[in-house]
């Protein structure tokens, strides 16, 4: 199963076509954990399973939280900022637990990153127009297959700029 994973895009257009167009085809769903200020009818987003973040304040049509099930991997994705995602987990992380997520996806921070715990995936795929403690600007391909997951972020130029790699829970 695999997965595009992008995140607080804050308008931008070009981008967010580019990677659809570019991926498509080659993944299995494509989730934007909020921030998109864009309208829900907006044609760019069509094919993206979208959030509302608290930047999408003039947009009310999009969920606060998505829970669905690809290829056999639980997921769970959200903004962040109802979770109070920037000082902890804690909070996301009891709602993981409660919808049974493999995979947790979110935004609101702009900080990429990726971690395990308990068996559980957490990953923000950072921001693709204004980064927070890295420089670039990054969205991430998610490969989960028996053995494990991988976390890949890219740039917009699509080179790889950080991989995790982590061992599928029992």
């Amino acid at each position: 199963m695999k997965a595009l994973i992008v995140s607080d895009s804050h308008g931008l257009i070009e981008e967010l076509q580019m990677l659809k167009e570019m991926y498509e085809d080659k993944v299995d769903v494509m989730f934007h954990c909020g921030d998109s200020e864009l309208s829900f009818q907006d044609e760019v987003l069509q094919g993206y399973e979208i959030v509302r973040g608290n930047c999408d304040y003039l947009e009310n049509r999009f969920p606060d939280e998505i829970t669905k099930e690809v290829g056999g991997v639980r997921f769970f994705v959200t903004h962040g900022h109802l979770y109070d995602i920037k000082p902890s987990l804690s909070k996301i992380s009891y709602r993981a637990e409660e919808v049974g997520a493999d995979v947790v996806c979110f935004g609101h921070s702009h900080v990429r990153g990726a971690e395990m715990v308990g068996g559980v995936l957490y990953m923000n795929p950072g921001s693709i127009l204004m980064p927070r403690k890295y420089r670039e600007k990054t969205y991430a391909i998610l490969e989960y297959v028996r053995e494990g997951v991988t976390v890949q972020f890219l740039d917009l130029d699509h080179k790889e700029v950080a991989r995790e790699t982590f061992k599928r829970r029992n």
